[in-house]
């Protein structure tokens, strides 16, 4: 049974339970078989990989959405590149289920793509739609940031997952892993796409 409150847990991205440099491990790639917690993947460089989860571990289902699932008050994170005029232009937007809601929020670089941000925020009013894309205003505690949606920027929502969504061929990301000595991975939290969604 996956609960509210482990998914709120692992969402801050503290990993209980892993060596520190597990914030720093980020792995990607496709499940390949699945046997109770543990998983063979292929990772995006064409590796083959094994992945245990951990016993109280953490399954976020990521499944497609759109701009007009986003409204006054939703809150949101987006992964996004800073424009010369302070505007963010947006690499992905995902929606968080409201029990996630104050999940990261703020404004940090993004580690995973260099040079970019991550804000995550309740949206003030509903996406505005101009000539370069949509524009959405994220508001944190402390500030906010206007962030504009192209239409092919990837939009996706969260979902609280299960043991069904690992299964072969579904795209996943664990944001946190530690990898031992033997090459074999170790995480608490994965991201796993429904319906052929890959989660970034």
């Amino acid at each position: 049974m996956f609960t509210i409150g482990r998914v709120l847990l692992a969402a801050t991205l503290i990993s209980v339970g892993l060596p520190a440099s597990a914030q720093n491990a980020r792995i990607r790639g496709t499940i390949d078989s699945v046997s109770g917690k543990d998983l063979t993947v292929t990772l995006t460089d064409g590796a083959k990989a094994q992945l245990k989860l951990a016993p109280d571990s953490t399954i976020v289902a990521v499944v497609k959405a759109s701009l007009a699932d986003i409204k006054e008050g939703t809150f949101v994170g987006s992964a996004a590149q800073p424009q010369a005029d302070g505007i963010q232009r947006a690499l992905e937007v995902h929606i968080f289920p409201e029990e996630m809601r104050g999940v990261g929020e703020g404004h940090r670089p993004y580690a995973p793509v260099p040079q970019s941000t991550m804000t995550n925020g309740a949206t003030a009013g509903s996406p505005v739609t101009g000539v370069h894309g949509s524009t959405l205003t994220v508001k944190y505690k402390g500030g906010e940031k206007t962030i504009v949606v192209s239409p092919d920027t990837p939009i996706v929502r969260f979902l609280i997952g299960g043991p069904n969504d690992l299964k072969p061929t579904a795209r996943f990301t664990v944001n946190a892993a530690a990898k031992n000595a033997d090459g074999t991975y170790e995480a608490n939290r994965i991201n796993v796409g429904r319906d052929g969604v890959v989660p970034q």
